[in-house]
């Protein structure tokens, strides 16, 4: 029977024939190239995962280390404080967190130059760390290096509106019989949070600036 049909006729079977056998081989070769990457694509979403769960695991450590020398420095634990930053910082040698809070605890346990060391160290790492800044500053006043004190106070303010800065100031300008400072740097902490009002009230940087009018004013009920 096909031979019986005009040239015409077989010639256009014949065409759509092989387009319809053309497309069966390349669609063949796509579901065969698709079936064999799949096993690579499948294995590097694994070791992505694997990778991401890693360092799930390592930020969640340092967190909790982190935690616990906070907490020892806060309690006046310096040396526990220093030990738990210091494992920290052996898990990641740019953990900023832990060169800070080990910097300000060796201050605190009487190691200024280490101390220092330690939290320029973090702030190498992070320059716009914040509590960094405060603790160079709160560093500096503890030594009584008020006119540095003073700069890293301004420098933490420079990045964060943060009451203990503003205190701190006050406390300087306070111990410098400085009463006009001193005022209005602790408004400024006090119109933040007016517990801060109960702290000045004991504060014995304000000594010398106790029977100002304008600080009596301030600090009363």
């Amino acid at each position: 029977m096909f031979k019986k049909l005009p040239v015409k006729t077989k010639v256009i079977i014949f065409i759509c024939l092989s387009v319809i056998g053309i497309y069966s081989i390349l669609r063949n070769e796509i579901n065969n190239k698709n079936k064999y990457n799949l096993p690579n694509t499948s294995m590097k979403s694994v070791e992505e995962d694997k990778k991401d769960n890693i360092e799930d695991k390592k930020i969640k450590k340092l967190d909790d280390i982190y935690s616990k020398a906070y907490k020892a420095f806060f309690d006046n634990k310096y040396n526990e404080a220093i030990k738990y930053a210091q494992e920290s910082i052996k898990i990641d040698n740019n953990f900023y967190k832990g060169y800070n809070i080990k910097g300000i605890a060796m201050c605190f346990n009487g190691d200024f130059d280490e101390g220092m060391k330690n939290i320029d160290k973090s702030l190498s790492i992070k320059p716009d760390y914040g509590y960094a800044r405060f603790n160079k500053a709160l560093a500096y006043e503890l030594y009584e290096k008020f006119d540095e004190a003073l700069k890293w106070y301004d420098k933490n303010l420079e990045i964060e509106n943060y009451i203990w800065s503003y205190y701190g100031k006050a406390s300087i300008y306070g111990r410098r019989g400085d009463a006009v400072n001193a005022v209005k740097y602790l408004k400024t902490a006090i119109n933040m949070d007016k517990t801060v009002k109960e702290e000045a009230k004991k504060e014995k940087d304000f000594d010398p600036i106790r029977q100002n009018k304008a600080f009596q004013e301030l600090i009363k009920n």
